[in-house]
């Protein structure tokens, strides 16, 4: 929910006197703000529990006690509704309560007592809660600030400082610096954008600074890495998943979104991208967010997953939270199967779950692209059909992509172009090649070109050192066989024969 939703939900759960009300939120301040504005507007009075201050009234900020322990605080609150009737109290500093334990058991006891009062208790963490703690009340998500309050939060900031120093933003400005800061924190954009003010001015290129700070800032979020990519970046060969992909991209422009809302349809979802290792999953990845012209986000499943109970899910709803914060975007989980390939693991399991429900119930524009090399690590549930919009199998490249490859290959590396008499034999030579092989090769030779200025190419060299790759193929025939097999009967191939 966005802020003013959270609020007018919360006002009523708070007039019906619900015993225990969660926020969950990272952003603390931003909820017990919310809490102050609701206090003035209506006859609510608060006590609040912070462990740097105790316990203090929310209005007058002044200190009623001094417990700075959570279990301190519940024995004053379940002490003073012993006499007391229709109190509200919030907890901003608790955690640990997630499974049955003492001090769960025990705040499952006051909600009782508060129940019996006509109180309300509000909890404010980002933890999961206890079942038996959550069943008592109701919870409410208070989400990261959207573009409306991204930009609000950005004017209020520059107006403090209109007069005192020089500032060339204008409206559009204000819009376009909060599109790019989607997905931060209240304060993680208080704080970039009094960076840029506290030196003296605010120009048109600090705009262009915003997305090198965001991008640090989202380098601190679990699995979920920003990746620099090329414009008008080009792949060679697999010709039906790029077809695939200039179609839906006309698709997801903004102005077909109404198209798509009056048929009941929503936009792509994404795709798995199977197949042998090196023959293009990744690059093409990065290729699609370059059609798109979105920005490209890795997933990484395997650094999500946390040693404690319930941190990897919560990571994991953190970053698939972020992604569509930052959206529109391309997701790109590689080599997904190795993140969730442990059947036996019921974290695992949640997982694949959360993931799944997520795939399934985003309405923003996040493109997913997973890529996997090991088809028989997949879990069944995520090749099952309409999961993703389409699976593709990325299979070794036939004698055309080839081709391509080595045309772009020369062309980039050596800056050389060949005839196609030397084409073919390439060609030839290159026969069960991946696509990383010919890359590889045609790269190693232009680090000898630099290191040996008086080198020249020639076709002797060129046929020489391909001749010497050894290819999947050659290494690991029965792999490619397996993977070929089991491609032709669940995928669409993403080359034309």
């Amino acid at each position: 929910m966005n802020y003013s939703e959270a609020k007018e939900y919360l006002v009523r759960y708070l007039k019906a006197r619900i015993p225990v009300i969660t926020i969950d939120t990272v952003e603390k301040s931003r909820a017990i703000r919310m809490l102050k504005e609701i206090q003035k507007e209506y006859t609510f009075n608060f006590r609040l529990f912070k462990m740097s201050e105790g316990i203090t009234d929310l209005g007058t900020k002044e200190v009623i006690n001094e417990e700075n322990t959570v279990a301190g605080a519940l024995e004053y609150i379940a002490d003073e509704l012993k006499t007391k009737q229709n109190m509200n109290y919030i907890i901003s500093d608790i955690s640990d309560i997630d499974t049955s334990n003492m001090l769960s058991r025990f705040t499952a006891e006051v909600i009782e007592r508060a129940e019996a009062t006509s109180s309300t208790i509000v909890l404010i963490t980002n933890e999961n809660i206890w079942d038996n703690i959550s069943r008592l009340g109701i919870q409410l998500t208070l989400n990261y600030p959207n573009e409306q309050e991204v930009k609000e939060t950005i004017k209020r900031l520059i107006n403090t400082y209109k007069d005192q120093i020089s500032i060339e933003w204008d409206d559009s400005d204000c819009e376009r610096a909060a599109n790019n800061l989607q997905g931060l924190s209240e304060m993680e954009i208080k704080n970039i954008i009094s960076s840029f003010l506290a030196k003296g001015n605010l120009t048109k290129d600090d705009l262009k600074e915003l997305k090198q700070t965001k991008k640090k800032i989202f380098s601190k979020t679990a699995g979920l890495e920003l990746i620099d990519v090329p414009e008008n970046m080009e792949i060679a060969g697999l010709d039906n998943l790029k077809d695939w992909i200039n179609e839906k991209k006309t698709i997801m422009d903004p102005l077909k979104k109404d198209d798509l809302k009056s048929r009941g349809i929503v936009q792509p979802r994404g795709i798995l991208l199977v197949g042998v290792p090196g023959c293009g999953k990744s690059f093409s990845s990065k290729a699609v967010a370059s059609m798109f012209n979105y920005p490209l986000y890795r997933l990484d499943l395997a650094t999500v997953q946390g040693e404690y109970v319930g941190q990897s899910e919560r990571q994991l709803k953190e970053a698939l939270s972020r992604a569509e914060y930052m959206s529109p975007c391309v997701l790109w989980i590689d080599e997904i199967e190795k993140g969730l390939n442990d059947s036996s693991s019921s974290v695992t399991t949640k997982m694949i779950g959360q993931f799944l429900f997520w795939l399934q119930e985003c309405k923003k524009p996040v493109f997913v692209i997973a890529s996997a090399n090991k088809i028989d690590a997949l879990p069944p549930e995520l090749v099952r059909k309409g999961r993703f919009d389409e699976i593709f199998f990325v299979d070794l490249p036939n004698r055309k992509e080839r081709i391509e490859l080595i045309k772009l290959y020369t062309k980039k590396y050596l800056k050389v172009e060949l005839g196609e008499g030397l084409l073919e034999k390439l060609c030839d030579v290159t026969e069960g090649f991946a696509s990383a092989d010919i890359e590889a090769s045609l790269r190693d030779i232009a680090y000898k070109m630099i290191a040996n200025t008086e080198l020249r190419i020639t076709e002797e060299m060129l046929i020489n050192t391909l001749s010497r790759v050894q290819s999947i193929s050659k290494t690991n025939p029965e792999k490619i066989n397996t993977i070929r097999e089991w491609g032709k009967q669940r995928a669409l191939n993403a080359s034309k024969e």
